[in-house]
């Protein structure tokens, strides 16, 4: 599956522009490839996407399926992530009302929705994103060998922004001619780029041998690899970040970081170490499991979308001083400043 421009998409968002399980949606809303028709969410209809969340798309925001249907989108898109994973029967409800009037779903779910639908139309499609790809094997440090750039986003927190630092600095590096690839390790990322691996469908026993398979499988066709970090070694419900690393064996790893945040944000009783520490521990983990050469920290990607560009400024300058890295908000900014202390010989 993969939704391209000619796909007329509406989201159903409800409860998320704002709330906390949106981040698949939004992401989709300012990275996705498909014309976004409307998004679906009763808090927030009769408004603009751009009035609600900055994203500087003009899209309107209706209060179910039925109103989105006059904007004739031929795809719904899940951007939302209740807990647990599992929609509640009003929003299942929607969903049945879609496909019956000829959409498609592109979901993101943990729960697979193509047992709800036995009969489609012709061309019609249900794509549950998160199913473990068949043929893994346990990773073995294979990737060290490649002579491709394999960059990696790490964070001091989930949902900080490591998808988007990676594919800011992967558009940047493609305005300058650069042939770089994102490689997306979950729902977000894969509705995007349209494959990857949804990383926390894996078997932990296979997890590093999924992502070591994905880089094996792109590393010959280019110079660049921006793979889309999961999780935080610093938060004690994580499993995604270490696979990660091992499996990548990254020449690189980027830094993400929400300015101000200093305890993990669902369980405040854990503290964000200073970030001198928390690069310290990236790079002695990163520099174990089959890598040959010293892994660095090569910059920091700030997450300063609550504050206002001065403070934002301010911001990254105190932390560029403290680290001795640079440092930079590249949703706010670009991944331009980055690319060129990432890939001094590509720039």
């Amino acid at each position: 599956m993969h939704l391209t421009a000619n796909h007329r998409v509406v989201i159903l968002l409800h409860e998320g522009i704002k709330g906390t399980h949106g981040k698949t949606g939004l992401a989709y809303l300012r990275y996705g490839q498909g014309a976004i028709a409307a998004v679906i969410d009763a808090d927030c209809a009769g408004q603009s996407v751009q009035e609600v969340t900055g994203i500087a798309k003009d899209i309107p925001i209706v209060s179910n399926i039925q109103a989105a249907l006059a904007y004739n989108p031929d795809v719904l898109l899940i951007g939302i992530a209740p807990s647990g994973g599992i929609l509640p029967d009003a929003w299942l409800e929607e969903i049945k009302e879609g496909v019956k009037a000829g959409l498609s779903v592109v979901n993101g779910l943990h729960t697979p929705l193509a047992p709800y639908f036995k009969s489609l139309q012709p061309k019609q499609w249900i794509w549950d994103i998160r199913q473990e790809p068949s043929g893994l094997s346990i990773g073995l440090g294979k990737a060290r060998a490649l002579g491709c750039q394999r960059i990696l986003t790490v964070g001091t927190d989930m949902s900080v922004g490591k998808m988007s630092t990676s594919l800011e600095c992967h558009r940047a590096a493609q305005k300058r001619g650069i042939n770089s690839k994102f490689l997306g390790t979950g729902q977000g990322g894969i509705m995007i780029s349209g494959e990857g691996i949804p990383l926390d469908a894996v078997r932990v026993d296979f997890a590093a041998g999924a992502v070591e398979k994905m880089v094996l499988e792109a590393a010959n066709h280019y110079d660049v690899l921006w793979i889309e970090g999961q999780g935080s070694l610093l938060h004690p419900g994580s499993t995604a970040t270490l696979p990660l690393i091992r499996g990548s064996q990254p020449t690189a790893l980027i830094l993400v970081h929400r300015v101000g945040q200093t305890t993990i944000q669902h369980a405040p009783n854990v503290s964000i170490p200073p970030l001198p520490d928390v690069i310290e521990l990236y790079e002695t983990v990163a520099q174990v499991g089959g890598a040959t050469d010293e892994v660095k920290v090569k910059a920091i990607a700030l997450n300063t979308f609550h504050l206002d560009p001065k403070e934002a400024q301010k911001a990254i300058d105190k932390i560029q001083q403290m680290t001795g890295l640079p440092c930079s908000d590249v949703v706010r900014f670009g991944g331009d400043r980055l690319i060129e202390r990432l890939l001094p010989d590509l720039v």
